[in-house]
């Protein structure tokens, strides 16, 4: 008889639930948490430098801008991927960089004050809402859109000697609703012809490929409306910024992950990039 996984509890639960997904890989997984996360120099001419994870940069570096004039980072804090993002814009482009946490918010504001010159920073705006309600004031307005999502954070939790001894899996059932919020309202307020990167640092599947499988179920029956496509980061719009070896990301069935146990110790980081073809109201 298959184990009910809502019985699953503390750090043996959390073994249980990650082993029956990564098998034998689980220990190199793991082994991967425990070496120092890798974090390279992000910097913008005069602007103070910002560290982050080298697979975040490249999650942000895939959603393509090359047309964007109006990008909407939806749960920016602590800023990294708005960083990226606001360096890579052309002239014309005016980001705008969102946080549901007034703390956390803060923290945003100060880094794009900081990271970014003043002709950067001034066309971006910063803002503290839910984003999930987003969808109910506006829609269709974004060119490009970036939903780097909450999540389980195993990497975290694993860390975490208090967060690894409340583990369980309605953990997952409860952050998987907020992502679908998030990810349902970052799709209605994304233009027809516009892109969308889903991305998560999180392992477990049902914060990844099975959140585009409930995207396809609401908004694409037909196979019409939006397609997955492939990553095509462009690295010589960042050159002048970071140095540093991008690492690789393995193929899902609907995005790419990155693995810290073969890519030095980046991420993980999931991404999906989504390609909206019609109009919701089509």
């Amino acid at each position: 008889m298959k184990k009910d996984k809502n019985i699953l509890r503390g750090k043996a639960g959390f073994e249980e639930y990650y082993s029956e997904i990564f098998n034998e890989r689980w220990e190199k997984l793991k082994q991967a948490f425990l070496s120092e996360k890798e974090n390279v120099e992000f910097k913008i001419k005069d602007a103070e430098s910002y560290f982050l994870d080298s697979a975040s940069i490249i999650a942000a570096l895939c959603l393509p801008l090359k047309n964007a004039e109006k990008i909407l980072d939806l749960c920016a804090a602590p800023g990294g991927k708005t960083i990226v993002l606001a360096a890579r814009m052309k002239e014309s482009a005016l980001l705008y960089s969102n946080e549901r946490s007034s703390e956390r918010k803060k923290r945003l504001l100060t880094v794009v004050n900081k990271c970014l010159p003043p002709k950067i920073s001034e066309r971006v705006e910063v803002s503290c809402s839910d984003g999930a309600v987003w969808c109910t004031k506006q829609s269709e307005c974004y060119d490009a859109v970036l939903l780097d999502a909450p999540c389980s954070s195993e990497r975290h939790v694993y860390l975490d000697p208090k967060y690894l001894n409340e583990w369980s899996p309605s953990r997952i059932k409860t952050v998987a609703m907020e992502q679908w919020a998030l990810l349902s309202s970052a799709y209605r307020l994304l233009k027809p012809r516009g892109f969308l990167v889903y991305s998560t640092c999180a392992l477990s599947p049902v914060e990844n490929d099975l959140m585009m499988e409930k995207l396809i179920k609401k908004y694409n029956k037909s196979g019409k409306n939006f397609e997955f496509t492939a990553p095509a980061p462009d690295f010589s719009e960042i050159q002048d910024f970071v140095k540093f070896n991008p690492p690789e990301y393995e193929k899902t069935q609907y995005g790419y992950q990155i693995f810290p146990d073969v890519q030095n110790g980046a991420g993980p980081i999931y991404f999906s990039i989504i390609r909206k073809n019609n109009s919701i109201f089509s």
